[in-house]
C-alpha cells in the first residue's frame, strides 16, 4: 500500500477549500495600506503614519484558553475569533497604541473547513469592528496533536501610538482614581477553574434561571473591545494609565501599570457583580480571594487618571456605566 499525506491524516484539499472560502471575508478587513493577497509567504503594510511625529510600534500576542472547550462543547465557534482580536486589542491599547493590523493562526487535528470558516468570520468581524486589517495567518492540520473536533487559536497585533503618548505606567501618581468599564462576562480568563466549577453539575445546554440564558450562552459572551471608548481619552492625555483585566484579575493587572512605592486600594463593594461571578463562587465554594486573583469579576478594563479628570470622563461614559473602584495611595 502507498502512503499518502491525506491518509496520515492531513488533507491539502480541505485546507485550499477553506483558503478559497475566506479570501472574500478577509479581504473585507483590507484598507489602502494592505499591499497584499491572502496566499503570499508574508502580509505587507505600507508604514506611513499621518499624524504621529514619532511613532512608535507597539506588539502583543494572545490566545483564547480554555474558553475553546465550551466552544467545542456548545459546537458555537464563531465567537471566540471576535474574542481573540479584541482581547489583543485591549492590551495595547493599555500601552495608548491603537491596531493596525492583526494575523491568526489556527491548528486542528483534522480540518473542517466550515469549522474553520466560523471560527476565521469571527477574527474577520472584530478586525473590521476594530479597523483592523487581517494582513495574514496560518492554518495548520496536525493530526494526533489534537483530539478530533478540536482547535487550537492565536493571534498577533500590530499597532502604533505616538511616543510622547507612550502609556506604561511612569504618569501614575498617588491621588490618582481608578474607573473601571464593566465587562461582558469572563472575557477570556478564569475558563479552566470555572468549567470544572459549572460542568460538574450542568451541561452546557442547560438554561439557568440566574443567568436568563445557557450556560454555553452566557460563557461564549464575546470578549469586549474598549477600543473606541478609551482611545480618543489616551490621545487627549486624559489617562495616566490603563489596565485590560484578564489573568490575574483586577490587582494583578493594574499592579502592572503602577510603580513601587505606589500602591492600590481597590474599593471592592463599589460595583454590582455579574450573576455568573456569584454561580461560580456559589456551586464551587470558591474563596473570596480566589475569585479576586482568577477573575476580571465584571471590570474589563480600569482607566486611571487624575481626580480632576475623573468625573468629566464618568460623564462622557455614562452610558458605558463607569464605576470609581479605587485610587492610587
Amino acid at each position: 500500500m502507498n502512503e499518502t499525506y491525506k491518509a496520515s491524516g492531513v488533507n491539502i484539499e480541505a485546507g485550499e477549500e477553506l483558503v478559497s472560502r475566506i479570501k472574500p471575508l478577509v479581504k473585507t478587513t483590507f484598507n489602502e495600506k494592505v499591499l497584499s493577497e491572502i496566499g503570499l509567504f508574508g502580509g505587507l503594510y505600507e508604514a506611513k503614519f499621518d499624524g504621529y511625529s514619532e511613532p512608535v510600534l507597539v506588539a502583543s500576542t494572545d490566545g483564547v484558553g480554555t474558553k475553546l472547550k465550551v466552544a467545542f462543547a456548545a459546537n458555537k465557534h464563531d465567537t471566540v475569533g471576535q474574542c481573540l482580536v479584541n482581547h489583543c486589542v485591549n492590551d495595547i491599547l493599555s500601552c495608548g497604541a491603537k491596531p493596525l493590523f492583526f494575523l491568526d493562526y489556527f491548528a486542528t487535528g483534522r480540518l473542517e473547513p466550515d469549522v474553520a470558516e466560523q471560527v476565521i468570520s469571527g477574527f474577520v468581524k472584530a478586525c473590521r469592528e476594530n479597523s483592523t486589517a487581517l494582513i495574514g495567518g496560518e492554518t495548520a492540520e496536525m493530526p494526533s496533536i489534537y483530539a478530533d473536533g478540536e482547535y487550537d487559536v492565536s493571534g498577533t497585533i500590530v499597532g502604533v501610538v505616538d511616543k510622547s503618548k507612550i502609556l506604561n505606567g511612569s504618569a501614575v501618581k498617588s491621588g490618582d482614581v481608578l474607573i473601571g468599564l464593566p465587562s461582558d462576562g469572563l472575557h477570556t480568563n478564569g475558563y479552566s477553574l470555572a468549567r470544572k466549577v459549572l460542568f460538574s453539575k450542568y451541561q452546557v445546554d442547560d438554561y439557568i434561571d440566574e443567568l436568563g440564558c445557557s450556560l454555553g450562552e452566557e460563557l461564549l459572551k464575546i470578549h469586549r473591545s474598549y477600543l473606541h471608548l478609551v482611545h480618543p481619552m489616551a490621545e487627549k492625555g486624559l489617562l495616566s494609565g490603563i489596565s485590560h483585566i484578564t489573568g490575574g484579575g483586577i490587582v494583578g493587572n493594574t499592579s502592572r501599570v503602577v510603580r513601587k512605592p505606589l500602591e492600590l486600594e481597590i474599593f471592592w463593594d463599589s460595583w454590582q457583580r455579574l450573576p455568573i461571578f456569584e454561580l461560580i463562587q456559589k456551586v464551587g465554594n470558591v474563596p473570596e480571594d480566589e475569585m479576586r486573583q482568577v477573575f476580571n469579576l465584571g471590570i474589563g478594563m480600569v482607566l486611571i487618571t487624575t481626580e480632576q479628570n475623573a468625573y468629566s470622563i464618568m460623564d462622557n461614559l455614562k452610558n458605558e456605566k463607569p464605576v470609581f473602584i479605587g485610587r492610587i495611595k
